[in-house]
């Protein structure tokens, strides 16, 4: 009867410290996955890459940088062409808008200078004949000639904030669409209020106004005898200040400037001077009138006048 040997226990093996990070011993062991690694290894031993082997492959690879190379001078060319051309046209019409803004510098010094003579000669003949101080004041009036004195400066602008509507305040027309910006009409209005309130002369961002003024629009701009102003617009009047302005705010047309700063945030700023300068208006057409030859004796003895225009 055979004998086992007795049994002996076998002592288990202790746990690994890094047991329970199992995977993260894993990728540290084996950093590049096996398939990658044979890929490699099958390449070595192929020699397989990725440069062409033959000399059609790489002619082909040759002319197709060539042509790349042309392509990306040639644009490089062009490039540098075309931006000295721009340059030259720029730099002339530059030269266009100065040649022609000096020229019209220089027609307007001739234009002050011919002013100035013939003021000059009408005055030393209206001295001869003694119509020297009534031609003076009637110059005045008509914006002939330049002013100075005290009066009230009234500054209108724009709207802060611009925005399209339509009108419902003082501009009761619906077909006008407001854009918070001052109509050409309103600064009529404006004016003809400062006239009525008693101003001798007005003028408008130095534009001096006369009988014969037109206030227009086009477009946005607002035109002062075809010229177009820039807002803000500054209106100087001449007369006595603060009875002018109070006349003026107390009118209908400073009313109606009231009603657009409320409904239309049309902003307006009217301040008593004690002096302002007025320029005189660059052109005039003024209308004259002469008598006709004595009636003889078969006329019925009435004087006509034929109007004319210097």
């Amino acid at each position: 009867m055979s004998q086992h040997p007795p049994a002996r226990s076998v002592r288990p093996r202790p746990p690994r410290p890094d047991a329970s990070m199992s995977l993260l011993t894993n990728v540290m062991a084996h950093s590049l996955d096996a398939g990658y690694a044979e890929a490699a290894s099958r390449r070595g031993e192929l020699g397989t890459s990725h440069l062409p082997r033959s000399t059609r492959s790489w002619l082909g690879l040759a002319v197709g940088l060539v042509l790349a190379a042309l392509v990306v001078t040639l644009g490089a060319a062009q490039a540098h062409e075309a931006a000295p051309t721009l340059a030259k046209e720029r730099e002339e019409l530059i030269e266009r808008v100065d040649r022609a803004s000096g020229e019209a510098d220089t027609t307007q010094r001739q234009v002050e200078a011919l002013r100035t003579k013939v003021e000059q000669e009408r005055s030393s003949a209206l001295r001869a004949g003694g119509e020297d101080e009534r031609v003076s004041l009637m110059a005045l009036l008509s914006g002939a000639e330049e002013v100075e004195g005290p009066g009230i400066k009234l500054v209108v602008d724009d709207a802060e904030n611009a925005r399209q509507g339509v009108g419902d305040g003082p501009r009761q027309d619906s077909s006008f669409s407001d854009s918070g910006r001052l109509r050409d009409r309103d600064l009529q209005r404006i004016v003809n209020g400062l006239w009525l309130s008693g101003a001798e002369a007005v003028a408008i961002n130095g534009q001096r106004l006369t009988s014969l003024s037109a206030i227009r629009a086009a477009g946005e701009a607002i035109l002062v005898d075809n010229k177009p102003l820039p807002p803000p617009y500054t209106v100087l009047a001449v007369g006595d200040g603060k009875r002018l302005r109070s006349a003026f705010q107390d009118s209908v047309d400073g009313m109606y400037l009231r009603e657009l700063q409320e409904n239309f945030d049309i902003r307006a700023r009217i301040t008593v001077e004690g002096e302002v300068r007025l320029p005189a208006a660059p052109g005039l057409a003024v209308r004259y009138a002469e008598p006709l030859p004595a009636a003889g004796p078969g006329d019925s003895g009435t004087t006509e006048t034929k109007k004319g225009a210097s």
